[in-house]
């Protein structure tokens, strides 16, 4: 087994000379597999000492972050799961003091400073707001990783220009810096380092030896001594083993388990029955099964033969079905339940009795616009569900979207999707720009640029025109536009060539759902799916559109004809003044 990240953790708080402590520290060491997802995480408050509930807004603030980030999805990055949590206690803190005595003072309010550390994989990401400090023992000196938001207004007088709290919403300072093991992490409170000098600090926690308690006990108990009135709090966090730097499995260890062999229905395997194939390809065979202990019908997927000695390949295979039980939606297939241990690795998801959108468009030539528009709004519904995970599908295509019976359409097949919390601990492998399919595949990734919510968007825009059209918007050519000049070069072909009652609003909006350009492309898909219903002024003026766009014939029969009259003018020129 690989190593994982391991840390030594030291802490001390005393109220010094005031009557009460108004800091309050914690830390959350988890066990896996939130260790590799969510990571470790050490914070620390200090409430304002002229407000009577600081040192409770400062207890809230660290118990509500060390119990509320780990709460976040799993699919989350540190940053985005971090800053929710953080911006959500602010709001909560400040609607706290407007409804109390003291609604206009802030000084009487819910307000404290507040800086956390949060180590995943190799990766240390700080959020600071106050003027705590979180700093990193370099040599024998310490190197300040924040910056105190304090406002120094002269010699005698000074105000905290940002903490949580104060106002409706707060600007949250983020770092993020790689690790290496040795790493000693130090958070203070100002009543400490405005006391000891950090040469001293690091002084302490060499005498200590390791023993990080005993160090942070002894840089209060200097800060004391050299007069401190102040709270007095110190965090030690020293980084003892790192997970390795290659890429390793965030799901479970592949090695546990043997890829489940192809099987030959009906057959028993692992408490299903094996009722008949459903599906098979180079990268996965799949059966349709039923739960011998429910009766329920599962879509059971195993690997390729050809394929089971490529740990990429297993590692997404596996991610399928870890994705697909962190998505509630109805328009996104879900896994089957597992109640029993596994002998071997496959995917098991709930079955759907329907067929794939690229048979429904074989079986529908040309649908209503009302039907297209209410099949492209479940399809976005169900891509919202990943974007608001931060994942990114990747493979959006007919052949991966299932309609049943009722009519309901399923998002299927995550082995491409990029989840950004995972990729934080997990290095994505060097093909991962390019798992989709090609015709459906935005133009960014051919550039090798990392798929994006806009990638999904314009692989969105390209099946909803080819739901309207049956064709695909540039043709062959997009899947060939491997260079950024080739890709300059795509012309869009109007919708209403094969739909001509299409409105040119709604053409619009498929061109520009398909952009080659991810900047002039939608940002989010509502703004797709309403400009898919209402008529949108800019879209409806074609004339706003470069020539080469609205009209690339008569662009390009121009420019012949202006090639065509200097040449021309040339040529005359040398006829009637020949050269001497």
């Amino acid at each position: 087994m690989p190593p994982e990240l391991t840390v030594s953790i030291g802490q001390h708080s005393a109220r010094g000379r005031k009557a009460a402590n108004q800091d309050f520290h914690g830390a959350l060491v988890p066990r896996q597999p939130d260790l590799g997802l969510k990571g470790i995480a050490v914070a620390l408050a200090d409430g304002i000492s002229s407000s009577a509930v600081g040192g409770a807004a400062a207890e809230t603030a660290v118990k509500t972050f060390l119990d509320d980030y780990y709460g976040t999805p799993e699919t989350w990055t540190v940053k985005t799961s971090a800053q929710r949590v953080i911006t959500a206690t602010n709001s909560w803190l400040h609607a706290e003091t407007r409804r109390g005595r003291h609604a206009d003072n802030r000084d009487k309010g819910y307000v404290t400073t507040f800086s956390a550390l949060v180590l995943k994989a190799r990766t240390a990401h700080l959020f600071h707001v106050g003027d705590a400090r979180i700093c990193r023992v370099s040599g024998a000196s310490l190197e300040r990783l924040t910056e105190d938001h304090r406002v120094v207004v002269s010699s005698e007088e000074s105000y905290l220009g940002r903490a949580l709290g104060v106002n409706a919403h707060v600007e949250i300072d983020h770092l993020a810096v790689p690790i290496e093991c040795g790493d000693v992490f130090v958070l203070t409170t100002d009543g400490v380092h405005e006391h000891v000098s950090a040469k001293a600090i690091v002084a302490a926690i060499a005498a200590c030896a390791g023993n990080f308690e005993n160090a942070a006990r002894a840089i209060v108990d200097a800060a004391y001594e050299a007069g401190s009135s102040d709270n007095l709090t110190v965090q030690i966090v020293g980084i003892d083993a790192l997970p390795p730097a290659e890429p390793f499995d965030i799901v479970g260890s592949l090695d546990q388990l043997a890829p489940a062999p192809v099987l030959e229905p009906p057959t028993s395997f692992d408490g299903y029955d094996i009722l008949r194939p459903l599906h098979a390809s180079a990268r996965s065979h799949v059966y349709l099964a039923r739960d011998a202990a429910t009766g329920a019908m599962v879509a059971l997927k195993v690997p390729s033969v050809d394929l089971r000695g490529d740990a990429d390949y297993l590692r997404r295979f596996m991610m399928e079905e870890w994705i697909a039980r962190r998505i509630d939606n109805l328009h996104v297939l879900k896994a089957h339940p597992q109640t029993r241990r596994r002998s071997h690795l496959y995917v098991a998801m709930d079955y759907v009795d329907g067929q794939t959108l690229t048979q429904w468009m074989a079986d529908h030539r040309e649908p209503g616009l009302e039907t297209v528009r209410n099949l492209v709004g479940q399809i976005a519904r169900g891509v919202q569900a990943f974007h608001r995970r931060e994942m990114v599908h990747r493979d959006l295509r007919p052949e991966n979207i299932l309609v049943d019976a009722g009519g309901t359409l399923r998002i299927i097949d995550f082995g491409s999707t990029k989840v950004a919390g995972v990729i934080e601990a997990e290095p994505p492998v060097a093909d991962e720009a390019m798992l989709g399919t090609l015709q459906y595949t935005a133009p960014e990734c051919f550039l090798g640029d990392p798929a994006t919510p806009g990638s999904d968007i314009f692989s969105v825009g390209v099946v909803a025109y080819q739901l309207l059209t049956g064709r695909l918007p540039y043709g062959a050519s997009a899947a060939r536009a491997w260079t950024r000049a080739s890709q300059r070069k795509l012309r869009y072909v109007s919708a209403r060539e094969s739909r001509p009652t299409l409105p040119v609003w709604v053409d619009g909006a498929l061109r520009r759902a398909v952009h080659p350009n991810p900047e002039r492309r939608y940002a989010v898909l509502s703004e797709f799916l309403h400009d898919l219903r209402h008529p949108n002024p800019v879209l409806a003026d074609t004339r706003s559109l470069p020539l080469l766009e609205r009209n690339p014939l008569i662009f390009w029969q121009g420019l012949s004809l202006i090639l065509a009259v200097v040449v021309f003018a040339l040529l005359a020129d040398r006829v009637f003044w020949p050269p001497r």
